[in-house]
Parts: C-alpha cells; sequence; structure tokens
C-alpha cells in the first residue's frame, strides 16, 4: 500500500459520510487494520489506549461501509468515505463533531436537501397542527403535484422575465415541494441523486 506511516506505524483516518459529506470521526490505522479494512469493506482502527485493532460496529452493530479510501498528496493521512449503518460516535450521535468552536453564516450548500428530507419525513409522520408540509400530506398527491407544476411554472414565468431573484426563490419552493412529493411516494432523495451520479459517470465514459 502506497502510505506513510508515522514512528508508531499509525496513520490519521478521517471518516466521512459518503452521502451527506459530514465528517463522522477521527481515528488511527496501522498497516493490519487498513488492510482489513480494504478487506472486509468495513472501517477498522487502532487503539491508541487499548492497543489493539477494533472493528467499528463490531458490538454496536453501527457498523461502516467502505465507498472510498482516499490519500492526502503526502500519503501520510486517509479519507475514508463510508455509509453508516448507525451513529458514528460512542456518545449516540451521528458524528463526533457536536461542539462548535464559532459559527458564522453558511453558505448555500447541497446537504441542505437531505437535511430538509429529513425533516418533511419527520413531518408526516409527527403531522403537527398548523404547519404547512402537514397541510399537504393531508390534502394528499393531487395537491402535492398541483403545487409542484404550479412552482415549475413560476420558475419558468421568472426565467423568461430575467428575474434571477425570483428564479431563486421560486427554485427554492420547487425543490421543497418535490422534495414533499418524494416523500409521498417513498423515494429517497439519495435515490435521485445516485441516478445523477450514474448518469455523470455514463457520459465521462
Amino acid at each position: 500500500m502506497n502510505v506513510k506511516f508515522n514512528e508508531q506505524g499509525l496513520i490519521t483516518a478521517v471518516v466521512q459520510d459518503a452521502q451527506s459529506r459530514e465528517v463522522l470521526t477521527v481515528a488511527y490505522m496501522n498497516a493490519e487494520s487498513l488492510q482489513k479494512t480494504m478487506e472486509t469493506n468495513e472501517t477498522w482502527f487502532y487503539s491508541r489506549s487499548r492497543q489493539e485493532l477494533w472493528h467499528k460496529g463490531a458490538t454496536s452493530g453501527n457498523t461502516q461501509k467502505v465507498i472510498s479510501i482516499k490519500t492526502d498528496c503526502d500519503q501520510d493521512a486517509l479519507v475514508i468515505e463510508v455509509i453508516p449503518a448507525g451513529p458514528a460516535c460512542h456518545n449516540g450521535t451521528a458524528t463526533c463533531f457536536t461542539e462548535s468552536l464559532l459559527e458564522n453564516e453558511r453558505p448555500g450548500s447541497a446537504a441542505i436537501l437531505p437535511q430538509l428530507a429529513e425533516v418533511i419525513k419527520q413531518r408526516e409522520t409527527d403531522m403537527p397542527e398548523g404547519a404547512y408540509t402537514t397541510y399537504l400530506f393531508e390534502k394528499g398527491i393531487d395537491k402535492i403535484c398541483k403545487k409542484v407544476g404550479e412552482e415549475a411554472t413560476e420558475v419558468v414565468i421568472g426565467a423568461k422575465n430575467r428575474d434571477a431573484e425570483e428564479v431563486k426563490w421560486e427554485s427554492a419552493d420547487l425543490l421543497y415541494h418535490l422534495l414533499v412529493l418524494l416523500q409521498e411516494q417513498k423515494v429517497d432523495v439519495y435515490e435521485v441523486l445516485h441516478v445523477l451520479q450514474k448518469r455523470h459517470e455514463g457520459k465521462r465514459g
């Protein structure tokens, strides 16, 4: 393997959710745990405190399916993309990085799509009174489809009018109602993104 281990025979491994792109944890690997990770397609690490290998999720069931392993330009650190079967942190949180030292205004990010999809999914379960999403689910598929069509038309009108601000806001409305439609149809947003990914890969070939 073309990687550089430190004096203790270890290499830093940054574990990242392959779908949400969120950093889940930072751990260490030695040559054996890296080899096991590549052989099993599940993460194995080296515990510096116990001085032994450990298989993530062996006792909790919160395994991590490996999608890719990349090294940095110096080949002395790894980024491991995974699909987690449960929380990454021993505290029960999805990620170990939960404490904020600084929070500035966030830029737009594609990560909001799965986050919003989760909120919509929870709305369908809880059906909180007075919520617009509750109203849409109560009205059913015909109303949801009508709203998707209306918002798509508004985007087209904004584009024809060369009104960038209108296009921006109406596009946001369209994406929201499309996510509601996907939830009503029980189609995961990641499935849609996977279709886009496969199409992109096909065009590169």
